[in-house]
């Protein structure tokens, strides 16, 4: 049976642990096919090779191609410094030699109304393939986004790193679902959770290890999985409650660069507005569960 949703994900994994769990966690959804996964943001390298080292702990071969480095607002990338430390031999991972924009634009336009394109990091890279080719834009099915913030006046890290590319993406008319910081605060990993994901085959164990990095980092025994929860606004939408269509704007510069608004009405975008906190956690564990699993059953037989 062909998976129900075709997917490529737009992804700055490395330095938050959120992004390596949600690719986890399309790996372990039967009904994802992820066709591919570009990378954005920074050293766009090396994140390539930690999503197909995770790719290959869950027992999968995942087209991986490198995006762009440099936002197109030019602010400068933050990097915490532990990105790929946990790995060996990293440098052995092998990517795609096409670049990310074109695999994006021929994917897509090739396959019109049949790719779901997920981005969770900045939108660097889904803006470059909507200036790169006009079709891009009328030929995604539809795009997720996590990022920005709708009932506080916070800048979010995704849409201030690069407040150019967001309005570039904002403008462009492809059907698209927002996940902010108000909806994915509603759900926490803790302590409980790590024994399920650690008992996932190698694949869980390297996540207990990013997830407990990452607590350190910010000196917490808990992190909010931000991108796991706009991935599961795509494969479980019942579980959230969403806006009536609507357009969204990004503050470009300034001390408000990055903060958001949607303001309901002609426009192609919509905003998360509920959900139901204690099931959306449960299903990305679960799903991470499954993949790291699944993993291992393939390596028994």
């Amino acid at each position: 049976m062909r998976a129900a949703h075709r997917v490529i994900l737009d992804t700055d994994i490395g330095s938050d642990v959120d992004d390596a769990m949600a690719l986890s966690q399309l790996l372990g959804h039967p009904e994802v096919d992820l066709i591919g996964v570009t990378t954005v943001y920074g050293d766009t390298l090396l994140r390539a090779r930690l999503a197909r080292r995770l790719g290959h702990l869950a027992g999968r071969e995942i087209p991986v191609h490198v995006g762009r480095t440099t936002p197109l607002s030019g602010r400068e990338v933050w990097w915490a410094g532990h990105e790929g430390g946990l790995y060996e031999g990293l440098e052995r991972e092998t990517v795609e030699a096409t670049d990310a924009i074109d695999y994006l634009v021929e994917q897509v336009v090739a396959h019109p109304g049949e790719i779901d394109v997920i981005a969770i990091g900045p939108l660097t890279n889904i803006a470059a393939a909507i200036t790169a080719d006009a079709r891009f834009a009328t030929a995604v099915r539809h795009l997720w986004i996590m990022g920005g913030a709708f009932t506080s006046q916070e800048p979010e890290h995704n849409f201030r790193s690069d407040t150019h590319a967001a309005e570039i993406v904002f403008a462009s008319g492809i059907p698209m679902t927002i996940t902010g910081l108000e909806a994915t605060r509603q759900v926490e990993i803790r302590r409980d959770e790590l024994a399920r994901i650690g008992a996932a085959g190698e694949l869980g164990a390297i996540l207990v290890a990013e997830i407990e990095q990452w607590w350190k980092f910010w000196n917490e025994e808990w992190n909010v999985p931000h991108d796991p929860v706009a991935v599961l606004t795509l494969i479980e939408p019942e579980l959230f409650e969403f806006s009536p269509l609507g357009i969204v704007t990004v503050e470009r510069d300034g001390d408000a660069a990055g903060r958001s608004t949607f303001t309901a009405g002609d426009g192609s975008a919509r905003v998360v507005t509920g959900l139901d906190g204690s099931a959306v956690g449960a299903r990305i564990v679960a799903a991470i569960e499954r993949a790291g699993l699944g993993a291992t059953t393939e390596a028994a037989r």
